[in-house]
């Protein structure tokens, strides 16, 4: 899971630099995705140890950092909505993109948990 882990990493990276540098590097905020990228990036990294309670402390701490990155993006995405200013149609696209990536993040980490703990691994 730790080279998934930076797959998704590398992915949210790419999406917080083109959002920034596509919106004319106005908004420091499209930066997000880049530092959660960079967080699980380094957790990924963190993660491919010999040492088993060091890889599992690593993808938990990863798996919490989407999660809490996923709900963050959902919220947002629902303030852009409902806001009375003007939808911003790229930053909506970035934020559900986001979401999307944490989202499938979160999934493959709690099949990749359910099937360690069934195998005995965990």
């Amino acid at each position: 899971m730790a080279k998934v882990t930076l797959v998704f990493a590398v992915l949210l990276v790419l999406l917080g630099l083109i959002g920034f540098f596509g919106t004319g590097s106005a908004h420091f905020t499209a930066l997000i995705p880049t530092w959660i990228g960079l967080i699980l990036g380094i957790c990924g990294k963190l993660a491919m140890s010999p040492t088993e309670s060091r890889r599992k402390l690593f993808m938990h701490i990863s798996v919490t950092i989407g999660l809490v990155g996923f709900l963050g993006a959902i919220v947002e995405i629902f303030r852009s909505i409902a806001s009375s200013k003007p939808l911003d149609v790229t930053a909506l696209e970035a934020k559900t993109v986001l979401a999307w990536l944490l989202f499938i993040y979160i999934a493959l980490c709690v099949r990749s948990f359910t099937l360690a703990r069934s195998s005995g691994k965990l």
